[in-house]
């Protein structure tokens, strides 16, 4: 980068368009959360508000209220009964079959047993029970398991000496009240109210404002009952005799189990019914936004009133028109049905059943109750919306006697969140589509930049690293521009470096070869006129040194002379099989202590068209002096490096409209790092002090370019047991 001039580098472009675009969406989710987090403040606060109206309306309202609630200590499953409301009118005819809601029912079993324990039996009784309000009256169910029914005989005038049921309970002025139900026969009821001075199950007279019916089944039988609620006061209790005849003994034996004692006033359980007077209270104030509970002391309903799936809150009532009009034209529709894609949509149809409608439980509940307000957020059971409950004490004389709920899903504000997000989405999109735009075609104009270099640059140097092209410098002011022009320069020193190692060879050979000249026939001078000097351990030296470096000379100058060949020798056709034929034959003769063995696979071979592509011994085209020069070089390196008393392996095998000529040795394997390299000039593997003759790395680089000569390949690589090497030359076959 010159001084005084800024220059905009790739990285600080490319990093510049990303952040822009990144901050786009960046800002329009922290606009919408933030948006969303007061939205929910803001529902929070108003719900707050509706909660502490509502109790404003029932504060110093104690009738509405039970009074004997306070005292409890505790609400126990079981004695304590909650009269669940319900839809449809209950058929008097013990079949079960009107009853929805049975999941609330209770399971009575050893653990409920008034009277008679010693007497109990497993699976010998137990019972079912639940109790709902409809309209004006309690309606209970009882599902009895009993192994031995045994109903009142006909005519008899005991009442206790058979399976039974008894109820007993305040009545709203205070009185105590006991009612016997017994039947000869499965049926219509008629319960007999029982003295409560004495402890008997002395029947007085029929009350047939209790009504219910008795079923008998497969496991015992069912008993269904409706009771007015004018009678009952906030304590009630149940409880089923169970009758059995002990044959050994020939008594009766006795076992009572019910919902509480039921022979003191004071030892009844509680019964909790839903107060229609609350419940009017709730409907005239009008909240339909929100749905409300009236809970007593114990968390236990009094009232609820409302539908969660329609309490959206306030914001619902905002979003709705706005949801109208974007469904008004098709494009709307789909970018809608494109962003929804995204978008989680609030749920239409969720389940929010609370796992006991009867008692609520919760944080905000149990501040409320202590006289604190609160709110919390939690999920339907479902799992598929989110619930805002708001929680308000209701005070009577300073003391707190139950709380307001109120619950709202926050579906209107998520309406409104996707409201927002769509119309930003709008902006986004254009503002998207533009900036990936920009950059696509910047991104395709450095690639396009690289993606020359790289051509140039392999353009620039061959497949045996000869420098054939030059790199144009280019005006560009940037990285890419500084890096091609880098190559540039570096490829023309490369070359101009090449150059000069091309053509030392040739120099340093022409240059030697007088001198040598002039040494050996000195030495063959001194060699003529001293015959002490003739047979002297320094001349055989002396004649040593002079061949071996005319041998370098010759090696220096082979490759260069091959090359100018290659390029003015013309291509003929020629037998492959008779060249190795002869050429085995001769190094048979030539290193007589090597062992070769030979073997040949040749075939005709077909194309398509039917016409022969192959003649016999295999047709090539090329030069078959090249060829034997190429076959030399294989079997100089194979018998160099085998192992005494090993067979060179050559074979001549027809592969398709290939001929493969390979050449195996056993002994040293090639280096891993070096066979990648084998083929190019001045590469040698073979170790210094192990060289008998000069080497300077141009036997397989010679042979290569022969292989290429004649269109073919030449490949050497250690065999599949690591214990040799194996060479494969591959020349396609001619047609004649």
């Amino acid at each position: 980068m010159k001084l005084g001039r800024f220059k905009f580098g790739l990285r600080f472009k490319l990093l510049l368009l990303s952040g822009f675009l990144f901050c786009i969406p960046w800002l329009g989710y922290e606009y919408v959360w933030e948006m969303e987090k007061y939205l929910r403040i803001g529902q929070e606060k108003t719900l707050m508000g509706t909660v502490r109206a509502v109790a404003t309306a029932l504060h110093e309202r104690p009738k509405l209220f039970d009074s004997q609630a306070s005292f409890l200590p505790s609400v126990q499953q079981g004695r304590d009964l909650y009269a669940y409301p319900i839809v449809d009118p209950i058929r008097l005819d013990g079949k079960l079959e009107d009853w929805r809601d049975t999941q609330h029912a209770i399971t009575y079993d050893e653990k409920y047993i008034l009277e008679g324990k010693p007497y109990f039996k497993a699976d010998s009784l137990q019972f079912n029970h639940m109790v709902g309000k409809y309209r004006d009256y309690l309606y209970s169910y009882f599902e009895v398991t009993d192994d031995n029914v045994i109903y009142r005989p006909k005519n008899s005038l005991k009442v206790d000496g058979n399976d039974l049921l008894q109820i007993a309970f305040v009545t709203p002025a205070g009185d105590f009240r006991r009612y016997l139900i017994t039947t000869p026969e499965p049926g219509w009821l008629t319960p007999y109210e029982l003295r409560t001075e004495v402890i008997t199950n002395e029947p007085l007279r029929p009350e047939s404002r209790i009504q219910g019916a008795w079923l008998q089944t497969a496991k015992g039988y069912n008993v269904e009952l409706r009771i007015p609620l004018e009678l009952l006061g906030s304590q009630l209790s149940f409880a089923i005799t169970d009758i059995d005849t002990n044959s050994t003994q020939g008594s009766s034996e006795k076992v009572t189990m019910g919902t509480a004692n039921f022979k003191q006033p004071d030892q009844l359980g509680t019964i909790l019914v839903p107060s229609p007077e609350i419940e009017r209270i709730l409907k005239g104030l009008g909240h339909s936004q929100s749905r409300i509970w009236i809970v007593d002391q114990h968390s236990r309903v009094l009232a609820q009133t409302g539908d969660i799936k329609q309490s959206e809150g306030v914001w619902s009532q905002v979003a709705q028109p706005v949801k109208q009009e974007q469904t008004d034209s098709t494009l709307k529709r789909w970018l809608t049905t494109l962003y929804y894609k995204i978008l989680t949509k609030p749920p239409t149809d969720f389940s929010d059943e609370l796992y006991d409608a009867a008692q609520l439980q919760g944080s905000h509940i149990n501040q409320a109750l202590k006289g604190k307000a609160a709110t919390t957020w939690r999920l339907t059971t479902d799992k598929q919306a989110v619930i805002l409950s708001a929680a308000s004490p209701i005070y009577s004389d300073g003391q707190v006697m139950g709380v307001v709920i109120a619950e709202e899903t926050t579906n209107g504000i998520r309406t409104l969140r996707n409201q927002a997000l769509e119309k930003l989405f709008n902006v986004i999109i254009a503002v998207m589509v533009l900036g990936t735009l920009a950059l696509f075609l910047f991104a395709s104009r450095i690639s396009s930049r690289i993606v020359k270099l790289r051509n140039l640059t392999e353009q620039a140097i061959d497949e045996q690293g000869k420098i054939i092209n030059a790199i144009e410098p280019t005006r560009a002011s940037d990285e890419i521009g500084d890096l091609q022009r880098s190559f540039g320069d570096m490829v023309t020193r490369l070359s101009e470096y090449t150059q000069y190692l091309q053509g030392m060879s040739g120099r340093l050979s022409h240059e030697l070869r007088t001198p040598v000249a002039v040494v050996r026939s000195s030495l063959e001078s001194l060699e003529l006129d001293c015959e002490v000097a003739a047979s002297s351990v320094y001349m055989t030296r002396a004649k040593e040194g002079v061949n071996r470096l005319s041998s370098i000379l010759t090696l220096m100058s082979e490759a260069t002379r091959l090359e100018y060949a290659l390029q003015n020798t013309e291509k003929q056709h020629y037998v492959l099989l008779d060249v190795v034929t002869g050429c085995v034959e001769g190094y048979k003769l030539t290193y007589q202590a090597v062992k070769f063995e030979f073997t040949a696979t040749i075939s005709y071979i077909e194309n398509n068209s039917d016409e022969h592509v192959a003649g016999e011994g295999g047709l090539v085209e090329g030069a078959p002096e090249l060829f034997a020069q190429l076959f030399d070089k294989l079997i100089a390196n194979a018998v160099e490096f085998a192992e005494p008393d090993t067979v060179i392996l050559i074979k001549l095998m027809q592969i398709k409209s290939e001929l493969v000529l390979s050449v195996s040795n056993l002994g040293v394997l090639l280096p891993e790092e070096m066979q990648s390299r084998l083929f190019d000039s001045m590469v040698s593997v073979r170790k210094g002090e192990q060289q008998s003759q000069p080497h300077l790395g141009l036997g397989l680089y010679i042979a290569r370019l022969v292989a290429e000569f004649h269109g073919g390949q030449i490949k050497i690589a250690n065999n599949a047991t690591k214990n040799g090497v194996n060479a494969e030359v591959t020349i396609p076959l001619t047609s004649g």
